[in-house]
């Protein structure tokens, strides 16, 4: 069915944690849950950017890795709403802690990443 052609490598923790995290939109969708955005319309609000279909895949990839559950009110229309998991909820200090870091280093994080770009830019 989901074959990979390529086995995922799950040698260590950086491995684990790419694959877990892997994904644009995922760390702000983990974010954005912990402020209490928790329905798919305020997900999709708080993250403009991203389409319907990938906040969808990526949300059931994240629930998939037991770090947020979707609960489904049964009511007309249905009422879905997201939650961390306890496991989603231990990642919380160390994603917040690296937003922090970014913070704090965003200026030279933002010149290093505009010169990588230039030289794609030229050619």
């Amino acid at each position: 069915m989901n074959d990979r052609k390529i086995p995922i490598p799950l040698n260590c923790g950086l491995d684990l944690i790419a694959e877990v995290l892997y994904g644009k939109w995922k760390v702000r969708l983990l974010y954005f849950i912990h402020q209490g955005n928790k329905r798919p319309s305020q997900l999709k609000r708080a993250i403009p950017d991203a389409s319907q279909r990938v906040l969808t895949m990526q949300l059931k990839e994240l629930e998939g890795h037991e770090l947020i559950e979707k609960t489904i009110y049964p009511q007309m229309p249905p009422k879905v709403e997201y939650t961390l998991t306890p496991l989603g909820k231990s990642i919380m200090p160390v994603l917040l802690a690296l937003g922090e870091w970014a913070d704090a280093n965003q200026y030279q994080l933002r010149r290093a990443i505009e010169k990588s770009y230039l030289p794609m830019l030229g050619s």
